[in-house]
């Protein structure tokens, strides 16, 4: 599966200065130590699954980021920051209003679209729009793609200011009615960013707000899939720290925001600032967790995962805890914590993020009706949640209920069109072959590479993302190319995968065994890796060793691509065939 993307704290933007008065600590099965374990998946463990060899993370919450872990919300390379409005019927068509105000940018916190009303209708319609547009869409630039998947994921909201007030008289808003963090996220998100807006409209020197806001809206890029929101963040935390230099809050939302961007040095950097203000920073301790598993650096991950059980036990540290032990191969660790998590869940966005998460290590171990059952769980709890959506659509996909996969990856990437359903979705047309499914499948690989270009554009690093999909769907050498630039930057086991399938399948096997190697070698069970290196070893001649990792990709899960484990038999099937 790919990386979990790393800009959510459990659909929670918590970052208050003491420890829980009333801290739920499940009881550890297998760690070291005494103290009480918490659960850990990157950030946004909820909703990254795999369902190809190429598969892609979601931006966001998750993974990847996302991935989940991402752009300006104009077409790609548009610098504009200004209040903005486009036409959703006509892609490009732009006209730019003027800031009110005093004139300095970070006095007026940013007012685009939350996402709901006739906005969401406009976004949902040009989306259907990209996803339906067949032949023409092939015959399109990267660019010209970029422009419409703007449109689609802002409803109209064209770069980082969004649309004026319209000359709406503003309210006085004391600085007591400014929500908290914890408050924005146990409630509506749209609303309780609008009333922040509102508040610093009438309060804008209030800096604990102007911090908020840009944890808000790192928290909506996640769950809405809008590339608007990463630059908007940006300037929110900036103002913030303008007003009140090192406060912890601010640093942890920049590090946030930078896990957000794939940016994992940055985003260790700023949370150990965070943490040096606020040592129980829960923003920060999670962010944390989160750029060391990025980094590869697991070890120290599970120590960061150990200390923040110690200061702030709770759902966002629980699933990075249980995240750290399946990256080590264990999994009965991993599902002991989440469950104790899920039994202590109260929140309906906690509920669905760790129901989520189970639904996501069952899937990875094989186990179809487990995981089917979590996700009906978390969509009981949010029936928009996006991850469990997704999650059940490949749920289904492995289990044989192909026409209810598809039908539910068309109604994710409708609402969000983000590279790991588009992808599977792409994938799972190519299988089934119909007419017309093959142009389907290009369509929804052209809208990754769109997605790509608003993330460059709005300060995302996306060359994980870039190489996983062109590696199996686009541009073989761009695939290594960005797959070689990840490995630069860190060394965690899916950059490692990354790089040995993209040499793979630019021809170069020998140097890409290494690689293959090593994405497995921390005993993380993940059928995609196998399969990788067991293709990779019966290139070289590694015959043993390729029938042993085959094997293995399809006894663990035998459903995790339509179109990978189907060569995986074969191969399979070959090398049996020539003993």
């Amino acid at each position: 599966m790919p990386p979990r993307t790393t800009d959510s704290t459990s659909g929670r933007p918590d970052d208050d200065r003491s420890p829980s008065t009333s801290p739920v600590h499940p009881e550890p099965q297998g760690r070291p130590g005494d103290s009480a374990a918490g659960a850990g998946a990157d950030s946004g463990s909820a909703g990254s699954g795999a369902v190809g060899s190429g598969a892609v993370g979601l931006g966001a919450a998750g993974s990847d980021t996302v991935g989940p872990d991402t752009a300006n919300s104009g077409s790609a390379g548009s610098n504009s920051v200004d209040s903005c409005t486009v036409d959703s019927d006509t892609a490009g068509s732009s006209t730019v209003g003027s800031r009110s105000g005093d004139g300095t940018a970070g006095d007026r916190p940013d007012e685009s679209d939350s996402g709901s009303g006739p906005d969401a209708g406009r976004r949902v319609a040009a989306v259907r729009r990209a996803a339906d547009g067949g032949r023409r869409w092939r015959a399109l630039h990267v660019a010209g793609c970029a422009v419409l998947l703007a449109v689609a994921v802002t409803g109209g909201a064209i770069a980082v200011g969004g649309v004026q007030d319209q000359g709406a008289g503003v309210d006085a808003v004391s600085a007591a009615g400014a929500l908290s963090p914890g408050e924005l996220a146990r409630g509506d998100l749209d609303a309780g960013i609008a009333s922040l807006q509102k508040h610093l409209r009438a309060q804008p020197r209030d800096h604990g707000s102007w911090a908020t806001l840009g944890l808000a809206y790192v928290e909506q890029a996640r769950t809405k899939g809008d590339p608007s929101r990463y630059p908007q963040a940006e300037r929110a935390l900036k103002r913030s720290l303008d007003l009140e230099p090192g406060n912890d809050q601010a640093l942890a939302g920049r590090a946030a925001l930078a896990a957000a961007r794939h940016d994992f040095p940055g985003a260790l950097s700023y949370a150990d600032r965070a943490l040096k203000q606020n040592p129980y920073s829960e923003r920060a301790l999670c962010t944390r967790i989160d750029a060391l598993v990025e980094l590869g650096r697991y070890d120290d991950a599970a120590q960061a995962a150990d200390t923040a059980d110690d200061r702030r036990p709770g759902v966002p540290v629980f699933t990075r805890y249980a995240y750290v032990h399946e990256l080590r191969g264990d999994v009965r660790t991993a599902r002991a914590v989440l469950e104790r998590a899920l039994s202590s869940a109260n929140a309906p966005g906690d509920v669905a993020y760790v129901a989520t998460a189970l639904g996501q290590l069952a899937w990875n171990q094989g186990e179809y009706r487990t995981a089917l059952g979590h996700y009906a769980r978390a969509l009981a709890a949010d029936d928009a949640y996006l991850p469990a959506l997704e999650g059940r659509a490949r749920a289904q996909a492995a289990s044989g209920d192909r026409a209810a996969a598809v039908k539910g990856l068309e109604q994710v990437v409708a609402r969000f069109p983000l590279p790991g359903p588009l992808v599977a979705l792409g994938e799972l047309y190519e299988d089934r072959g119909a007419d017309g499914d093959r142009a389907k499948a290009g369509d929804q690989y052209a809208l990754v590479d769109a997605w790509t270009a608003l993330a460059r554009a709005g300060g995302a690093n996306t060359d994980l993302e870039t190489a996983m999909a062109a590696a199996d769907h686009g541009d073989k050498k761009e695939a290594l190319r960005a797959a070689r630039a990840e490995w630069d930057r860190r060394h965690s086991v899916h950059t490692a995968d990354a790089l040995a399938w993209a040499l793979h399948v630019n021809g170069r096997d020998e140097e890409a065994l290494p690689y293959a190697r090593r994405a497995t070698a921390t005993g993380y069970r993940n059928a995609v890796f196998l399969y990788h290196r067991g293709v990779i070893e019966r290139v070289t001649g590694a015959d043993r060793e390729a029938r042993t990792h085959l094997k293995a990709s399809l006894d663990l899960n035998p459903g995790f691509s339509p179109l990978g484990a189907r060569e995986a038999r074969t191969a399979l099937k070959d090398l049996e065939g020539n003993r």
